[in-house]
């Protein structure tokens, strides 16, 4: 079970900004299409392999390895889409819309996949999972989205995951929302990953009883979705992802302690309701911190944060599990999300605001003496001022503060 973990998410930490930077540079969808053509291929590989009873634990490996790779490529291309939907006011809601369909596939997919094991077998959960491909496919091929018109060739691949790369290294506020997600995910990844053994070992359940926590969890999530607006409208972005770590920590601390069903079952609605305001917090912070033309490298980069530190808090929570129980490793993960709403007065979000980082379309073309092509370069731009004796301090802030801003946009060199 950890080695298919691992298999899923391994693909996000190698290629998500690969795949961020090809959004940014081809149709969005596109490259969705093509890499929802390349899950259904592998997942149709994947079922008539179990079909034939050829399926050994190593090829399933590799097929999980290479579905997860299909959705590294997807993610970012899906994620900066949404833009493409919905005007700046509306980004926010269709996020958190986004996040409660995705924790209800995940809360729900579980269920219906075994109860298709035990009733058709292995081979048929597998089919039924290689079309559910199809319709995704056919709403892709039918969407329109409006295009606009580039101005500029499209960068290379290296090149543009470098810029990528370079953006959020000089956007302050974009470091901070990525750190910020990795600690929460660290913590947070105690919560499905000791789901199993908190139905099995703190419930005394079963099959049953763990299906009902899942549920309870996906319930959550989709509260938590259909309060976000109104949250978001009356709290900060700091406070709605304070308050959503805390409630996490909660109700950890809760399932750690307790042996009641009920209990148990609200604890995991709570921490339904704290995972998808935060984890949607952080994505429209992202967002709207990032212009069109760079936006999926960056939220390849918040997806490869975000989810690396689920993945590595899954790993490390229960290996504490084993070797100090389920419940040292529920408070030990409660902690941890503490920790993730603490450091917020050290390193507080900005508030999503309405600033608009995408390139103005009234640019005109510089008229130079000597012809200069798209690949021509690199150009030296010099600029000369002339300050006076006391605005000397200030203007070099301000020179300082423009150098972050032309560096982080694209240029090599300021002196």
């Amino acid at each position: 079970v950890a080695l298919v973990q691992t298999s899923v998410a391994l693909p996000v930490v190698l290629f998500s900004l690969i795949g961020g930077a090809i959004a940014d540079g081809l149709d969005r969808r596109r490259v969705m299409l093509a890499a929802q053509s390349f899950m259904l291929i592998v997942s149709v590989a994947l079922a008539v392999c179990a079909w034939q009873g050829l399926l050994s634990p190593w090829l399933l490996l590799t097929f999980t390895f290479l579905i997860g790779c299909g959705a590294s490529f997807n993610a970012p291309a899906w994620q900066a889409s949404v833009q493409d939907m919905v005007s700046r006011p509306q980004v926010s809601a269709a996020v958190a819309l986004n996040s409660m369909g995705f924790n209800l596939a995940r809360s729900t997919g579980p269920a219906i996949g075994g109860a298709i094991v035990a009733s058709a077998g292995a081979a048929v959960a597998f089919a039924v999972n290689a079309c559910s491909y199809l319709g995704l496919i056919a709403v892709l091929w039918r969407w329109q989205p409006a295009t606009e018109t580039r101005l500029l060739p499209p960068e290379r691949l290296l090149s543009a995951m470098a810029a990528g790369l370079r953006y959020v290294l000089l956007s302050p506020a974009i470091r901070v929302v990525l750190l910020r997600s990795l600690i929460f995910g660290v913590g947070a990844g105690a919560v499905l990953a000791l789901l199993p053994l908190v139905a099995e070992r703190q419930v005394n359940g079963g099959a049953l009883i763990y299906g009902v926590l899942l549920g309870a969890f996906g319930l959550g999530a989709v509260v938590a979705a259909l309060a976000s607006t109104h949250l978001r409208a009356n709290w900060s972005t700091e406070a709605i992802v304070r308050g959503a770590s805390a409630a996490a920590a909660l109700a950890l601390t809760v399932a750690a302690l307790s042996s009641l069903f009920i209990l148990t079952a609200l604890a995991l609605l709570l921490a339904g309701m704290g995972w998808v305001l935060a984890l949607s917090t952080f994505n429209v912070t992202v967002q709207l911190s990032a212009p069109r033309w760079v936006v999926a490298r960056v939220l390849a980069l918040y997806q490869t944060a975000a989810f690396g530190g689920l993945a590595g808090g899954s790993w490390l929570w229960g290996h504490v599990a084993d070797a100090r129980g389920v419940d040292v490793a529920l408070l030990a993960a409660a902690a941890a999300l503490l920790f993730s709403a603490v450091i917020g007065w050290l390193l507080p979000l900005q508030t999503s605001s309405d600033r608009n980082l995408d390139p103005l379309r009234q640019y005109r073309e510089p008229q130079t003496v000597v012809p200069v092509q798209p690949r021509t370069g690199p150009v030296v731009v010099t600029v000369e001022w002339i300050i006076d004796e006391a605005d000397i301090v200030p203007f070099l802030q301000a020179m300082a503060e423009r150098r972050r801003i032309r560096r982080r946009d694209g240029a090599h060199r300021w002196a």
